[in-house]
């Protein structure tokens, strides 16, 4: 049975491990630590998989961390990423829990974010729980996202300033997921006589 003779500190939190005087793996610092590997312990079937293991939580912990570097995700749409990547199921799972232990995965800051970045680029309450809701986002997280945006009559009002209460930029409200009712309210449709 092989046995640790030297943990060498690496570059990038890696250790070099030495099983019986000769180079065997470089592997990340985090998974020689939980996994419990010392120099003069045998590397028996056990600590094998006990190592095994903490590699595989270490590359799923890693390719999670990967993928928000430039934006926020859901849990789902990090979830899926890491299943595409083939990743074992109790591997993504300790990713997932560590980051969002962290703070670093967060759904309702997802939520409130990207709802805000929605309404800012002038869509309606709608479109942005249809995006939402498609992020895997629960229904009370996207309910409380909407309910931080500025009214979506009063956003309907500034694009319509903007570009003119004809009917075409009603269409296109329409189309962005403003309410049907909310563009009549706005527009003063509701205020005008009937045409005879």
């Amino acid at each position: 049975m092989a046995v640790v003779t030297a943990l060498r500190e690496r570059p990038r939190d890696r250790v070099e491990v030495e099983l019986d005087g000769a180079p065997w793996r470089l592997v990340p610092a985090v998974a020689v630590v939980r996994s419990g590997l010392l120099v003069g312990r045998p590397l028996d079937r056990e600590a094998a998989r006990t190592l095994g293991r903490e590699l595989r939580r270490a590359e799923a912990l890693a390719a999670a961390a990967r993928a928000l570097r430039y934006r926020d995700l859901s849990r789902r749409q990090l979830e899926e990423r890491l299943t595409r990547r083939g990743l074992r199921p109790e591997a993504r799972e300790d990713a997932l829990e560590a980051l969002e232990t962290a703070g670093l995965l967060d759904d309702a800051r997802v939520a409130a974010a990207r709802a805000g970045a929605l309404a800012a680029r002038g869509y309606g309450d709608e479109a942005v729980r249809f995006a939402l809701e498609g992020e895997g986002l629960a229904a009370g997280l996207v309910a409380e996202a909407l309910g931080a945006l500025e009214p979506e009559a009063a956003r309907a009002a500034k694009l319509l300033a903007r570009r003119g209460r004809s009917p075409a930029a009603l269409r296109w409200l329409a189309a962005r997921g403003f309410d049907v009712s909310t563009l009549e309210d706005v527009a003063g449709f509701a205020d005008e006589p009937a045409p005879r």
